[in-house]
């Protein structure tokens, strides 16, 4: 499997941006799928999860209200719509495939798959 991460960039504080992530090569529609982002000299953090249906999501709290996950299982494309963008959101963004169907998980070890990370740079 094959995870594509794009639409990081530059914004200033309080736009938005959309994370999109492009599977290919394996199975996406019966797996969880996450997004983990890691600031500079900080370790990765959990972000935002949606389960295979879409019909779950969860998120690290200081995104709740600004960040919506959701997922199209006929591109093979999971989002990230990030509202509201603060300092504190500057990160490089990777998204997730979870190892185990169709369980959900905040734990980056339960993830296999990673895409290559985009960054996203909000400035004050």
């Amino acid at each position: 499997v094959q995870l594509q991460a794009s639409g990081g960039g530059l914004v200033q504080a309080g736009g938005s941006l959309r994370l999109s992530c492009a599977a290919s090569g394996g199975t996406f529609s019966n797996y969880a799928m996450g997004w983990f982002r890691q600031a500079l000299g900080k370790e990765r953090e959990f972000v935002a999860l949606i389960s295979w249906s879409g019909g779950t999501t969860y998120y690290t709290d200081s995104v709740k209200g600004r960040f919506t996950i959701s997922r199209d299982n006929a591109k093979n494309t999971v989002y990230l719509q990030m509202n509201s963008l603060k300092p504190e959101d500057t990160a490089v963004y990777y998204c997730a495939r979870d190892k185990v169907a169709p369980a959900i998980t905040t734990l980056a070890s339960r993830y296999d798959y990673w895409g290559q990370g985009t960054l996203v740079t909000v400035s004050s």
